[in-house]
């Protein structure tokens, strides 16, 4: 087979998608946009991990971004990327666990920061919170 007719790009992408936490990222990411810290508490996962498969998914094409200030928040850039793991999940049968929705109180980006239960608990380690 010529090389040119390889299917790099399918290729790329799908090993961009082999990674349980990378497709849980994905997974996510179909449901709605979010920040670094709403993954974070989302998924139980440290923000150095989440990171570093996020640009992995970045530098694949996958993930899109938009910026509020100092938080980023990602996006598929595909929406059809939710038909690729729905797909995967068929063939493979698994069902697994549904990602958590977020629970504002657990983040501390300027959308969850200002709920009512957010504001009274203190922040959690390592993370600051700006004076209201």
């Amino acid at each position: 087979m010529p090389r040119s007719s390889l299917p790099n790009a399918e290729a790329r992408l799908l090993k961009a998608l082999a990674h349980p936490v990378r497709i849980q990222i994905a997974m996510a990411l179909a449901q709605e946009e979010s920040c670094v810290c709403h993954l974070e508490a989302r998924l139980h996962l440290r923000q150095a991990y989440l990171s570093q498969q996020l640009g992995v998914m970045h530098e694949a094409g996958l993930l899109s971004e938009r910026r509020v200030g100092t938080f980023v928040y990602h996006r598929l850039a595909n929406p059809k990327l939710r038909d690729v793991i729905r797909a995967a999940r068929a063939v493979t049968g698994s069902r697994g666990q549904p990602i958590p929705r977020l629970d504002p109180t657990d983040c501390a980006c300027p959308r969850c920061g200002d709920t009512p239960r957010a504001k009274s608990r203190p922040p959690r380690s390592g993370r600051r919170r700006e004076p209201a």
